[in-house]
């Protein structure tokens, strides 16, 4: 293997997660604060926004869908093939958000293929970080594995920082230029996404690890059943803790709608930039995080981030709620670009690892894809939890602060595999044996 093929996996992924992920987050802000005023009905603001928040989690309820389809063809056809066609698809699906007519000219057509658009969106995303992930953890060092894979997730942080400052100055803009085009214009950028992605990914090379099982006639002829036979365990496992993007969901789309609302009443631009600063921040931790995992495990960063983050919620919407811009700025910066960090840049190995090549980007689609489902849809139980007044910012740091719970009780039951050679990952054997022990025998 060329010495520049974990590079390029890597770059690849960075730059590919960068532009998919554009397009996922753009659809967040819009959510939040233009979704409601355009696509609903106008007669209930406070319904408009519980639905369209709701529309949002609509892209995670199709990505188990996404992640069996993408996964069999993904264990099936090589990582590759799979990363080029989810970046095209969700180029795609988002120009054609930004084309789509609203509720005042086609009444409740609009958000019927507001939700088709975001369907896509998420079958899209199911298969995107499983295969980048896959495709870089293959390529890379086995002693560099953790920091190699956390470029698919810098690059995810990378998107959102760019989509949230797409929306900065279109939110800047006066209501009624907002409403009719502003919030169009981000949208419609996304068809130099889809060129982007075909240039940028079309060249990679397949991955020495999926192409000597191809070669050894040793690739799964149905992945998904080997999977469940062999590894429903860790997939459940990986589905528990998983759940840990439900801080990412709420910090990113209710935490916003929740602070720009008239309850506190923050400025919509100063809110985009605390999660475009708190963004900028994780793209210098994640790394730093993901070299730690490579040195002391992944499981001890992984619950630094799921447990510090159970306690950073509270924080962070406490300082919503008393309308302080210095403590909303620090403690969005702390919670997000930091402590939540941890396990954003430990999972990407931490999940592949469970899995043997036959199986890895099934195993980490399906199992992710599920967990991500729950999260995206924690925004609407939030909205829910929070009531029609939004005052019960408290439950929702709690119902987070849960979840953080569940994804932490998950990686205390996993085995540490940072030491396993990648050649025996997702074998029993390697889930107990040290390099240094296999290595005498």
């Amino acid at each position: 293997m060329s010495a520049r093929s974990p590079r390029k996996a890597a770059v690849a992924a960075w730059i590919g997660s960068a532009l998919e992920y554009y397009d996922f987050f753009l659809y967040g802000s819009a959510a939040a604060l233009v979704f409601p005023h355009v696509f609903f009905s106008p007669d209930d603001p406070a319904t408009a926004t519980l639905i369209s928040l709701g529309t949002f989690g609509v892209a995670y309820a199709a990505r188990p869908l996404g992640a069996l389809v993408l996964g069999h063809f993904g264990d099936r056809l090589g990582r590759r093939k799979i990363m080029v066609f989810t970046l095209v698809l969700m180029g795609l699906s988002t120009f054609v958000v930004g084309c789509l007519p609203t509720y005042a000219q086609v009444g409740t057509a609009a958000p019927v293929l507001l939700v088709l658009m975001r369907v896509l969106q998420g079958l899209s995303a199911a298969g995107e970080q499983a295969s980048a992930n896959s495709m870089t953890l293959e390529h890379a060092p086995e002693d560099r594995r953790g920091y190699f894979t956390s470029f698919t997730l810098n690059g995810t942080q990378a998107g959102q920082i760019v989509a949230t400052l797409a929306f900065v100055p279109v939110a800047a803009l006066p209501e009624e230029q907002l409403y009719s085009w502003g919030w169009r214009l981000p949208f419609l950028v996304s068809a130099v996404v889809a060129v982007a992605g075909y240039v940028i990914r079309r060249k990679l090379t397949e991955t020495p690890a999926f192409l000597q099982a191809s070669a050894a006639d040793d690739v799964a002829a149905l992945p998904l059943a080997h999977l469940l036979r062999h590894h429903w365990a860790d997939v459940l496992r990986v589905v528990a803790a998983s759940l840990i993007a439900t801080v990412q969901t709420v910090f990113t789309v209710w935490a916003l709608s929740y602070a720009t609302g008239d309850r506190v009443g923050l400025d919509r631009s100063a809110m985009l930039w605390v999660g475009a600063l708190a963004n900028t921040v994780a793209l210098a931790a994640i790394p730093l995080w993901a070299r730690l995992s490579d040195r002391i495990g992944r499981k001890p960063v992984f619950l630094t981030g799921a447990l510090g983050s159970a306690v950073m919620i509270f924080v962070y919407l406490w300082s919503l709620s008393a309308g302080s811009y210095p403590l909303v700025f620090t403690t969005g910066v702390l919670c997000f670009g930091v402590v939540y960090s941890a396990a954003n840049a430990s999972w990407p190995a931490f999940y592949g690892e469970m899995f043997s090549t036959r199986v890895r980007l099934s195993g980490m689609a399906i199992g992710t894809q599920i967990g991500f489902a729950v999260a995206g849809f924690a925004v609407t139980f939030a909205e829910r939890i929070a009531g029609r007044d939004g005052a019960n910012w408290p439950g929702v740091a709690a119902f987070t602060a849960g979840i953080c719970l569940i994804s932490a009780l998950a990686a205390v039951t996993a085995r540490e595999t940072h030491r396993v050679p990648t050649a025996e990952l997702g074998r029993k054997r390697a889930a107990t044996t040290p390099r240094s022990v296999q290595a005498m025998n």
